[in-house]
């Protein structure tokens, strides 16, 4: 299997002295996801939680919703690179015979990139698949700021790989509380996403309904999509949300927390969910 990190020699010039040393990046490799046989999807991912990338990305695509729904996850045989040994890059997921896959799913077939996630997707209505949590009917879920400015710390020191690199994205999942339930890495923040879903729905946890779940980088609006399916009812990002990302949180409920720096955030959606002082909030 595809190693997280590879090593590299590099040139390296500091002040006007030039050496060279190795250097470690992040691996990037493509993982080909199929559902029953059926290529759906490519993606430029970091090599680990290739099962649970893979299900969790069908948890986005309406799916799966519980464990009972996949049969098995395996990597194809017949992916093999030279001398005939396996390349780990293509995953099957075999459904249970009553899962019903949407008409949406079989007919994209979609290239992914590490960069912006799914791509080529012909319209915002293509999409929006139903979410089977609705987030506005979940228990409610109410965060003081001083919480989620924490929570960015907390996940930077559970970066491990970060560390070694600096060329990886993060998401994790908290509780309520602040508690770090989860955190996946990956060369694109909307597998680290896929990866915490799909290790969800394995563990028998989905809905996620009383969670934060926090983004490296900018909130994209399958990022969006991709809480909503879950039943995540908090999304925050420490950059920029996208305007269709704003859209969607504000039809279907969902909080979106920006810029989320310091003591410093902006709320795009869902502010009922934050737990302002009254003399803050008349401020």
């Amino acid at each position: 299997m595809g190693r997280v990190t590879e090593r590299r020699k590099v040139l390296r010039i500091r002040d006007g002295a030039v050496s060279t040393r190795p250097d470690t990046l992040v691996a990037e490799e493509p993982l080909e996801i199929r559902l029953d046989g059926r290529p759906i999807a490519i993606t430029m991912r970091t090599p680990g939680d290739d099962f649970a990338l893979a299900a969790g990305f069908l948890v986005s695509e309406g799916v799966l919703a519980t464990a009972s729904d996949v049969l098995n996850i395996v990597y194809c045989a017949g992916a093999t690179g030279g001398g005939g040994s396996n390349t780990y890059n293509v995953v099957d997921v075999k459904t249970a015979p009553h899962v019903v896959v949407p008409d949406i799913t079989l007919e994209r077939n979609v290239y992914t990139t590490s960069s912006c996630g799914l791509c080529g997707k012909a319209s915002l209505d293509a999409v929006r698949t139903t979410a089977r949590w609705p987030i506005a009917d979940t228990p409610p879920v109410r965060v003081e700021p001083e919480l989620l400015s924490a929570l960015p710390d907390r996940l930077r020191a559970a970066q491990r790989v970060f560390d070694r690199t600096g060329g990886l994205h993060a998401a994790a999942l908290f509780s309520e509380d602040g508690e770090l339930l989860d955190v996946r890495e990956d060369v694109g923040r909307h597998n680290a996403v896929d990866k915490l879903v799909g290790r969800a729905l394995t563990n028998g946890e989905l809905p996620l309904s009383r969670t934060i779940l926090l983004v490296s980088g900018r909130a994209s609006f399958e990022l969006a999509q991709k809480a909503v399916m879950a039943g995540i009812p908090m999304l925050a990002a420490v950059s920029a949300p996208s305007s269709l990302a704003v859209d969607l949180a504000a039809e279907t409920g969902l909080t979106l927390v920006g810029f989320l720096r310091g003591s410093s955030m902006n709320v795009y959606a869902g502010e009922d969910r934050i737990a302002l002082r009254t003399a803050a909030a008349r401020g």
